[in-house]
């Protein structure tokens, strides 16, 4: 069995076997919570140069951790009551220890402080996290598709959004800034 640190840089090199590994291994939630949480503070301090309103750490750090667990809830239920195939055996467990792994390529977030570069260098973390995250979902849920993890994650990333933006508004009145239909009279 590979260290925490092995997997973690076994995830970021899109490695299957270690998606397997980390999947079949229900000890490995709290391994794949301290990824999400090393690449939350990695990425927040990259983005905290580029502006002057950078993220409050901590803030940036929960927010994370529970969009997380509602992400890999939602890719839960997209991949295995929408889009399953006859393979398909999985539980939100297995979503959140793969999909926790699949934001190793995060820590290079940190990278994002460097001038003229950092921009790109965000930009280019995040797509190679989506592609972690396209091989975590296409494990865990036992696709032989790639373009199946894809589509599960694309539909769960809409459903993602729409929920978040619904519980921004309901948190922070963005529907009474915006003049909608949570503005007062």
């Amino acid at each position: 069995m590979s260290t925490w640190i092995e997997r973690a840089i076994g995830a970021a090199r899109l490695d299957p076997a270690v998606y397997e590994e980390v999947e079949a291994d229900e000890n490995a939630l709290g391994q794949a919570m301290g990824v999400v949480v090393l690449a939350s503070i990695a990425a927040g301090i990259g983005a905290a140069f580029r502006g002057p309103h950078g993220p409050h750490l901590l803030a940036g750090v929960l927010f994370n951790l529970v969009g997380w667990f509602a992400w890999a809830f939602v890719v839960y239920l997209v991949g295995t009551k929408l889009l399953p195939t006859p393979e398909t055996k999985a539980d939100v467990g297995q979503l959140l220890r793969t999909t926790g792994f699949s934001a190793s390529p995060g820590v290079l977030a940190i990278l994002g402080v460097l001038p003229l570069v950092g921009g790109f260098i965000g930009f280019a973390v995040g797509v190679w996290e989506l592609a972690a995250m396209v091989v975590a979902v296409r494990q865990a849920l036992d696709y032989q598709s790639t373009g199946r993890a894809l589509a599960v994650c694309a539909i769960g990333f809409a459903v993602y959004v729409l929920i978040a933006m619904v519980l921004a508004g309901a948190l922070f009145g963005l529907g009474h800034a915006a003049g909608g239909p949570m503005a007062a009279p």
